[in-house]
């Protein structure tokens, strides 16, 4: 049974992710706390995997996210696209009219900004988690508090449902990077079946110099999905460059790569794996 490191609680969004990468097969969840606690894992046993949020199309990148990644020398293996939807959920005993509070990650409560305008009588508070919030309430018998988080979370913790896709925009998706250690990574994802590619280098502070590299992606027909910069801590107005590639043809994807690292610095392939689907 695989064994799969999450940032939050069982019925997370991060839960749900990692059985719809891994499907029908059984694995066996590690629930932490933080990011740093998911690479800490990994760290201490080099058969764990992650699964970590690395994007969402309204909230944007996780931007310390990649530099768990790159710091942690661990590699991507896959990729799932999850549809999130949120639901608002309270205590079975609960009523409307008893709600004075929601509670959820500052994320979630971002994309369901609309709704909670149009109750704008309740307290909003911030927590560490979507699913954890509605454990919280069950765990604790907070009465009069509800939770925002998937509807998956309510039989988890026996919480009733007051509405379903509450959130503001439904074309709401989150990026999930299935991560491994560099040992077992081939194992997971041969380079030579992969088509897509997460890639960090830096560059010289010279004119011109990431025009040059991006040149070169076109030269060779690769395809530039996603160009992600976060400045060097200590090097005023330098930066990473985190890339994502597609392609079709690896041996001209690995041709493109070398043919760019003679104009980088500190360049490293962070995975090459299969372009992930999108699920509900």
């Amino acid at each position: 049974m695989r064994r799969i490191a999450i940032q939050g609680v069982v019925g997370s969004f991060h839960d749900i992710a990692a059985h719809k990468f891994f499907d029908d097969e059984p694995i066996e969840l590690i629930c932490c706390d933080t990011f740093e606690q998911v690479f800490e894992e990994m760290k201490q046993d080099s058969n764990v995997l992650a699964v970590v949020a690395i994007e969402n199309t309204i909230a944007g990148s996780l931007l310390h996210n990649y530099e768990l990644l790159r710091e942690s020398g661990m590699q991507i293996v896959g990729e799932h696209k999850l549809r999130i939807s949120h639901s608002i959920m309270c205590l079975p005993d609960d009523n409307w009219e008893d709600i004075t509070e929601v509670n959820s990650h500052p994320v979630a409560l971002m994309q369901c900004r609309n709704y909670l305008k149009q109750h704008s009588h309740l307290k909003v508070v911030e927590t560490d988690d979507t699913a954890g919030s509605a454990k919280d309430i069950s765990e604790k018998q907070l009465h009069g508090h509800a939770a925002i988080c998937s509807k998956f979370a309510a039989s988890l913790y026996g919480m009733k449902i007051l509405e379903e896709g509450i959130e503001t925009n439904k074309h709401n998706f989150t990026r999930f990077l299935v991560v491994s250690d560099p040992w077992i990574a081939e194992s997971l994802c041969s380079p030579h079946k992969s088509n897509k590619s997460s890639i960090v280098f830096s560059l010289p502070h010279a004119e011109g110099s990431l025009s040059q590299v991006l040149s070169i992606f076109s030269f060779y027909r690769i395809n530039l999905t996603k160009i992600q910069s976060l400045p060097i801590i200590g090097r005023e107005w330098e930066y990473m460059f985190y890339v994502d590639v597609t392609y079709d043809d690896y041996t001209r994807y690995r041709q493109s790569i070398d043919a760019m690292r003679p104009l980088t610095k500190q360049l490293k392939i962070l995975g090459e794996y299969i372009d992930g689907k999108s699920t509900i």
